[in-house]
């Protein structure tokens, strides 16, 4: 369904807000903002100039100022009705450059007009704000070119009797130099001091919106992190494409909570997520403990290994740990319905391929033989035991106790001897494997 179109607001409303509109960029508001505050400052300053004049003595026309005043808010108005903000800056600068020499030219010089031109310094500064310094270089020359003609004229044309006939008197055109100079260099301030307080605003919006935007980078890298090792992760934030690598020692295990289907069946929905998110979150608190990887879970099953980063150099053991911790924590826990819960669980050792799967919802997961005989050795298991292959078997039979080896045939894998693993040796039984082979042989 199309957004209903906001109704237009009124020229009051516009006139209030300085012709600034919601769309518009950080930038075009401070522009906006600008140029409007020295139309008004100019308009004001021009009133106030002629009331001077006329206080002072010299009864001076007051077309020029009011036909300028005029120009100067009818161009606003029009601004504010069609909103052609490019338009409106343009017109109004050149009215900014022209109009000081027009009224200089009509008083008489320099000195009987006091500098005047001096107001049309405003118009390359507006274009500094308004527009950009390159763009600024334009309105510069203008303005350097019209003085520079300007006092050839009253250097050429002008003699001592133009001086001494002049319509403004010497005291005069003394007091409105100081007024000219103080006051254009009042606006010049008051204009670049609004235009860095602006940009300052901005400056502290812009790092409040980077601060907020470093959380959630940081967000997003606690959830990739979540999802894939640290250094897959970084590889994938450096945009590479296909990620795969082979490892050739790696121990991988796999845990299923004995009967699940059955005792999910006699649960809500909530509460069997409740069960499972308890489950698996405690299993990765001890995972991760022991600088373990978390691969995935599949309903009920557990998925992680050890051996893919630097953080655990015995990670065959520390598989087993966690197998054994993970084994006698479940044994205490209940469904919330009484039922008590019970593991399978199998270790394999051996190569495997691990890399990212997907390029929106991605996976990171393992693959070899190594995984499959994990799996099937945990499909074939007995409840509360934790069974594992050769490998892993001969790896830890100096520091464990196994239940003697015994032969499963396994899917697609055939007659398959395994260990039950039983818990760690004490500490005087302990010898080590080149002791223990020295036995064996």
């Amino acid at each position: 369904m199309t957004p209903p179109t906001p109704a237009p607001a009124s020229l009051l409303a516009r006139l209030r807000s300085g012709g600034i509109r919601p769309e518009d960029s950080a930038d075009e508001r401070l522009n906006k903002s600008l140029l409007v505050l020295a139309t008004g400052l100019v308009c004001v300053a021009s009133t106030l100039w002629l009331a001077v004049y006329w206080s002072l003595g010299p009864q001076l026309s007051a077309t020029l100022p009011f036909v300028y005043q005029l120009l100067l808010a009818g161009n606003l108005a029009v601004f504010l009705y069609r909103g052609n903000f490019g338009s409106f800056r343009a017109t109004q600068l050149g009215l900014f450059l022209f109009a000081p020499f027009a009224a200089q030219w009509a008083i008489g010089n320099f000195i009987t007009a006091s500098g005047i031109l001096l107001w049309g310094l405003l118009a390359p500064i507006g274009a500094i704000l308004c527009i950009g310094a390159r763009e600024s270089l334009a309105w510069f020359f203008a303005y350097a070119f019209l003085v520079a003609l300007t006092g050839f004229f009253d250097y050429y044309l002008a003699d001592a009797a133009t001086y001494r006939n002049a319509l403004v008197p010497v005291e005069t055109s003394v007091v409105f130099f100081a007024l000219n100079f103080l006051a254009v260099s009042s606006i010049v301030f008051m204009l670049l001091r609004f235009a860095i307080e602006q940009k300052q605003i901005i400056a502290r919006r812009l790092a409040e919106a980077h601060a907020l935007l470093e959380q959630e980078q940081a967000l997003s890298e606690r959830l990739l992190l979540n999802i894939l090792p640290g250094p897959v992760a970084r590889r994938l934030k450096e945009n590479e494409k296909n990620i795969a690598d082979g490892f050739a020692d790696v121990s991988v295990m796999f845990a299923d909570i004995v009967n699940f289907t059955q005792v999910a069946a006699g649960m809500t929905p909530a509460q069997v997520f409740s069960m499972l998110n308890r489950v698996f979150s405690r299993f990765d608190e001890q995972a991760e403990a022991r600088g373990l990887e978390k691969i995935k879970t599949i309903g009920d099953a557990y998925m992680v290994a050890g051996g893919l980063n630097s953080d655990n150099a015995d990670y065959t053991a520390a598989i087993a740990d966690l197998a054994l911790e993970m084994r006698d924590w479940l044994r205490n826990q209940t469904t919330g319905t009484g039922v008590l819960l019970d593991l399978r669980i199998g270790v394999g050792t051996g190569p495997v391929v691990a890399g990212v799967v997907g390029k929106k919802k991605f996976i990171y997961d393992l693959w070899g033989d190594t995984v499959n005989l994990a799996s099937r050795i945990t499909t074939e298991g007995v409840p509360g035991m934790v069974q594992v292959d050769t490998a892993t078997y001969l790896r830890l039979r100096s520091r464990y106790d196994f239940h003697p080896p015994q032969t499963l045939y396994l899917k697609g894998k055939g007659d398959t001897v395994v260990y039950r693993l039983i818990g760690h040796r004490a500490e005087e039984e302990v010898i080590s494997t080149t002791d223990l082979d020295i036995v064996l042989d």
